[in-house]
């Protein structure tokens, strides 16, 4: 039976478009896995606007706007020179914290231009490079973390979406288990049946009781991951939560899932989806040597790539057609069923109009 929390939640969705809100600027965003930023710099953008993240000669990476303010150009297509960013076009050079460091052409007896662009917070951690665009204390909230990461019990796949589509409609396909039957043989769970939403202002939390296809509790059912026929349906609870604004879900006590998002523009959406298989089951792993077992999670790195990959062209295909049909007759009404849907349109409404997002557009 469907508790009152999740009734009273069962609402209309908000009158608001949800399907042209901005981001609230004020929150850590995955922009680039620690991988993607190597000697060389990387330009990344994140709703409309363009950074380039670099790393000095101690591996540290650092973001700055990518514009060089001589004549504008992406600092991005440059190159980095010790702790300094080069700028392709004429090689002015600028420090971490966005200020004009050397222009080589100048006379000695000349200072390099009083000119500085934005530096923005950004941390390496658990595998990827978060950063905070917004306008407030970047201690003011922590970003997600993903401590599976480091764990040697949790084995690790990452999947690189790119959608063409508003975030919505991806926050909304991961929030809603009810299209199970769309991914055939990559299918993870069938028979989803929600029994419990909470919603807030900076969450929503859906409880799905779901048949999964996958028991990891001897150490041969790995092989569950390669071979479907190996697979028998059970009962787990699926948990699916928007922790604004990222997605983090949990099937059974087996498989952990985050998806973290780095929203582009009205169109187009980037996210990392990481996948964890635990091997918490396996007591006897847990007594051998650490060398071995980071030994053991290294090598199973990527396991479930092929199901990760199957599941986000498959959503991606159905996502793009979404928001076609949204371009086309952006008024056409559409009709939806599962409440958690209208909670999380509503909590996308409302972090896109807390202040300090106009700022953001405007740097």
């Amino acid at each position: 039976m469907i508790n009152q929390s999740l009734q009273s939640s069962s609402t209309s969705a908000p009158h608001q478009d949800v399907r042209i809100c901005g981001i609230n600027p004020n929150h850590w965003y995955v922009v680039a896995c620690s991988s993607e930023v190597q000697q060389d710099p990387l330009g990344v953008t994140l709703w409309q606007q363009k950074f380039v993240l670099y790393r000095d000669t101690t591996g540290t990476v650092y973001a700055l706007e990518d514009r060089c303010p001589h004549r504008q150009v992406q600092l991005s297509a440059g190159k980095t020179v010790g702790d300094v960013l080069e700028c392709a076009y004429h090689g002015w050079q600028f420090d971490s914290n966005g200020r004009c460091s050397e222009v080589p052409y100048l006379a000695a007896d000349r200072k390099p231009p009083n000119c500085k662009i934005r530096s923005y917070p950004v941390r390496e951690l658990d595998g990827f490079i978060w950063l905070f665009p917004g306008d407030r204390s970047p201690d003011s909230i922590a970003p997600m973390g993903l401590p599976e990461w480091e764990h040697l019990n949790y084995i690790a796949s990452v999947a690189i979406i790119d959608c063409p589509g508003h975030y919505s409609f991806l926050i909304e396909n991961l929030m809603d288990m009810y299209h199970g039957h769309l991914h055939d043989n990559y299918q993870a769970w069938a028979a989803a049946k929600l029994e419990d939403l909470q919603s807030s202002l900076q969450r929503v939390d859906a409880l799905y009781e779901a048949q999964s296809y996958y028991k990891i509790d001897k150490i041969w059912s790995i092989s569950q991951l390669f071979f479907p026929a190996l697979r028998r349906l059970h009962p787990e609870p699926l948990k699916v939560s928007y922790a604004y604004p990222h997605w983090v879900s949990t099937l059974g006590t087996d498989f952990k899932i985050y998806c973290l998002f780095c929203p582009i523009n009205a169109t187009q959406t980037r996210a990392y989806l990481v996948h964890f298989t635990s091997l918490n089951a396996f007591w006897r792993l847990h007594k051998l040597p650490v060398t071995f077992r980071r030994f053991v999670k290294d090598s199973l790195f990527g396991s479930a790539q092929k199901l990760l990959d199957g599941l986000v062209q498959q959503d991606v295909a159905m996502i793009e057609q979404e928001q076609q049909a949204y371009l086309q007759n952006p008024q056409r009404r559409t009709y939806e069923l599962n409440p958690t849907i209208a909670s999380v349109q509503r909590l996308i409404c409302h972090q896109a109009q807390l202040e300090g997002v106009g700022s953001f557009i405007e740097h």
